[in-house]
Formats: structure tokens, C-alpha cells, sequence
């Protein structure tokens, strides 16, 4: 399968593990995805310095297939974790949430290729105009942090496909072969799932947090913290608490002191998912089991080949 994506970071399909706090901050889930024909991707956002070293040194030896650092400019630290994506002459970086333009030069110097999230088109156009290399867009059905404005996968993926030559990588609400097959011919060079790969042995979050995941329908998760930056995650017990906080009428601070009440580690890794922020994307509701990456590539594989064949045959 070539396009522009699987030729640019030299991977095998255009699959594309997203970068996910806690679940691919460890070496596992990303090795299996390279592995795998992908393109894994190591989430240094919520990381100790001295665990992203660990984890990128056992990624390098895991793979030698091509690999991703997802790193959130915003988050304090962010130039120490860029000097050591340098330092290991990481593949390819996957960047969000800043501005990527003061970065760009030294990391194409020694080959390697930005990505850079996005969520909007105001966003994109500033990322394009600052010289990255393929853009990552994601719309409303995605988990974490979708755009606030809640314009669909299937509308921002064609709108920035039509905008911009950069590559394309979609993301959000898909989580088998037909949805990628759906964002390839969108106009998207490759797919980022994260719900789907949450849910496979390798992710490293706790078990309840998988169960609870593949228990959610398509309708079982929401935005939550509408009036900051929300969340999309599913309906537990403080989802129910901040719908309380949005009617109160509380201000700025307030807000978001309860908002922060919650954490994505509490359900991740100490796995309260009652009152833990479980960060899933609509798609949740059309994964069916959890199984290994090595089987969900096979299966991810022979569903877009089977897309391919039905839409030839139309």
C-alpha cells in the first residue's frame, strides 16, 4: 500500500498507533505496532525525563522498523524531551499543542519528519505555513483532547485534504478497515487510530480502564468540560459531576479546579474509572474484543483490503 505517508516514514501500511498518555508510555505498544507493519508511537506527555530515555532505548531495540514520539509542546520540559528525540535520531515526531516553526530546522537535519497534530483548520494553516511535514488532523468522535467546535472527522479530514498539499493523516472515529478505507478516500495518506489500539494486550493501562471501553457504545462517551478544554471521555460518575459544574454558574477558577478534581491517570493506571478521567473516542463502541497488535493489524489489514475489493467493484 503506498501513498504519500507510508512513503515519506517508510512504513508498510498506513496505520498509524496514536500517540496515548499512558497506554504507548512504555516501549510495548509502540514495538508492536512497528513490528506489525505501522508505525508506533511512544507518548512522552505524561513522562519522566528518565523514563523516556528508558523507553526510547527499548523501542530502538525492540524495533528497526520506524517509530513516533508524540511530545505536547505545551507541557513544561517539552525542550528537554525535544533535545532527546534529537539525541536518539528519532524517526518521526508527532508534536501538538504549540508552535512547531523554532523546531523544524536541526530535526530535518538529520532526516527526521514532523507531524504535527491538529484539531482545527486555523491551527493547520499556521502548522502548514511553518514548514512541517504532514499534518494530523482529528475531528469531534476522537478521544483526549477533540476540537472544541465539534466538527466531524468526516468533514475536517476533507476540508484540510482539499486545503493543503501537505500528507494527510485523519484521525477519529475509526477502529476497523472500513474506517480506514473511509479516510483514505476522504483524501487522507494514512489513519491514526487510538481507541482501538487502547484496547489491545500490548496498551499499558490498567484492565478495568479496557473493560470499561469496550463496554461503551458509540453513544457512551461525551465532551466533558465544555467550558475549558474538554475532554472526550466516557459518562462515569465525574462526567456526571462536571454536567453539574457546567449548569453552577461558578467562575473561571472555580471551574477548573473542579475540572482538574479528575485526572487520566487515576483511571489509566490506578483504574478508577468512576471518578478517573476514561479518555476513549466514539469508536469505542465498535470494538468488540480485545486481542493482540499482531492480530488487529492482520485484521485491520484484510478489512481495508476487502473495502478496497467492494468499492472496485462498484
Amino acid at each position: 500500500m503506498k501513498t504519500r505517508i507510508t512513503q515519506m516514514l517508510n512504513i508498510e501500511y498506513p496505520i498509524i498507533q496514536a500517540g496515548m498518555s499512558w497506554a504507548s508510555s512504555s516501549a510495548a505498544l509502540p514495538i508492536a505496532v512497528s513490528n506489525a507493519g505501522g508505525l508506533g508511537m511512544i507518548a512522552a506527555g505524561p513522562m519522566y525525563e528518565q523514563d523516556f530515555r528508558q523507553v526510547l532505548q527499548a523501542v530502538r531495540a525492540g524495533t528497526d522498523k520506524p517509530f513516533a514520539v508524540n511530545i505536547p509542546l505545551y507541557r513544561p520540559g517539552a525542550q528537554a524531551f525535544l533535545d532527546m528525540a534529537y539525541e536518539f535520531r528519532v524517526p518521526v515526531i508527532f508534536a501538538s499543542q504549540g508552535g512547531p516553526k523554532a523546531h523544524l530546522a536541526r530535526f530535518r537535519e538529520i532526516g527526521t519528519k514532523w507531524v504535527h497534530v491538529v484539531s482545527t483548520l486555523e491551527h493547520a494553516g499556521k502548522a502548514a505555513a511553518a514548514g512541517v511535514d504532514a499534518l494530523a488532523v482529528v475531528g469531534t468522535e476522537a478521544g483526549g483532547h477533540p476540537p472544541a467546535n465539534e466538527v466531524s472527522s468526516l468533514v475536517i479530514v476533507r476540508k484540510a485534504a482539499r486545503d493543503f498539499a501537505l500528507p494527510i493523516v485523519g484521525g477519529g472515529g475509526v477502529a476497523d478497515g472500513y474506517g480506514i478505507a473511509a479516510m483514505l478516500a476522504l483524501g487522507a495518506d494514512a489513519v491514526q487510530l487510538g481507541t482501538r489500539f487502547l484496547m489491545t494486550e500490548e496498551a499499558s493501562v490498567h484492565d478495568a480502564y479496557k473493560s470499561v471501553a469496550l463496554a461503551t457504545g458509540v453513544d457512551g462517551t461525551d465532551l466533558v468540560g465544555r467550558k475549558g478544554l474538554p475532554v472526550r471521555m466516557i459518562r462515569n460518575d465525574f462526567a456526571a459531576h462536571m454536567q453539574q459544574v457546567d449548569q453552577s454558574g461558578c467562575d473561571k477558577a472555580a471551574y477548573e479546579a473542579e475540572f482538574k478534581k479528575s485526572t487520566l491517570r487515576q483511571a489509566a493506571l490506578d483504574g478508577d474509572v468512576a471518578w478517573g478521567k476514561v479518555e476513549v473516542g466514539q469508536s469505542a463502541g465498535l470494538v468488540e474484543s480485545i486481542m493482540s497488535v499482531r492480530q488487529l493489524m492482520q485484521q485491520l489489514v484484510a478489512e481495508l483490503n476487502d473495502a478496497r475489493r467492494v468499492l472496485s467493484e462498484i
